[in-house]
């Protein structure tokens, strides 16, 4: 698996003429606003975990990105070095603070039972204000629209989240334009998820957007993932009562 992985990568990077086989199930829905023309030798990605994240925002996504191997450098940031606890019980191992962090390619902030918390942790909620200006691209998932919403960057963007706790997080703050029913938006270099599970949807169209949509059908693939990649295909938001 390991060469079929690398064999990707480089037909779609370095001989972009050279297209995988399509897989009309997948591909049809997805289009592309942009793609990024010249994607970084290797991808540095900063994944935001604070206690009480929730396992399959932070884990969903790094098993996706995971998948270019040797492309990318994940890295978990907290506040502190040492460990945080998911919700679920399993703690992950902080690789660096955010002061020890540079540039990143992008920057992914996971929600949680903790964003409950974290929403009022000003100090934190700097940090990633300060990381996500310095990021290519930022992506949010589940509850993380939240904190990103705190730090007035979503200002006068389109954003998303999850759906049962959809009125405490457009609550955080009204400037920004929320989307009732959307599995995940994207503007400009913000991306936002709706929950746990959406990330995942999500990670695959940024994926798409750096790499080509080749790149992302193969990885949902090997992942035998069933990528829903309509950003409009929400039944969530009918199930909790967002929209008619």
């Amino acid at each position: 698996m390991k060469t079929r992985i690398k064999s990707i990568i480089k037909n779609t990077i370095v001989l972009p003429l050279i297209l995988l086989a399509p897989i009309p199930s997948l591909t049809s829905s997805y289009e592309l606003k942009s793609l990024h023309q010249n994607p970084p030798e290797v991808l540095t990605l900063g994944m935001v975990v604070y206690d009480e994240f929730e396992l399959l925002d932070v884990f969903g996504p790094l098993e996706m990105f995971g998948l270019l191997r040797d492309k990318v450098n994940i890295v978990l940031i907290a506040e502190k070095l040492g460990s945080a606890r998911s919700s679920a019980g399993p703690s992950v191992t902080i690789n660096k603070t955010f002061e020890q962090v540079g540039n990143l390619d992008i920057l992914l902030v996971p929600g949680g039972e903790g964003s409950l918390e974290e929403i009022n942790n000003k100090a934190l909620l700097d940090k990633i204000k300060t990381l996500s200006e310095k990021s290519t691209y930022v992506g949010t998932i589940c509850t993380g629209s939240a904190l990103l919403a705190k730090t007035d960057l979503l200002n006068g963007k389109k954003a998303t989240s999850n759906k049962e706790s959809f009125q405490w997080v457009t609550e955080q703050n009204r400037a920004v334009d929320w989307v009732r029913e959307a599995r995940w938006v994207e503007d400009g270099k913000y991306f936002t998820s709706s929950g746990v599970s959406a990330g995942t949807d999500m990670s695959l169209a940024m994926i798409a957007k750096i790499y080509g949509i080749d790149t992302a059908v193969s990885f949902a693939k090997m992942a035998e993932y069933e990528w829903n990649d309509n950003p409009h295909h929400d039944i969530f938001a009918k199930k909790y009562g967002l929209i008619d």
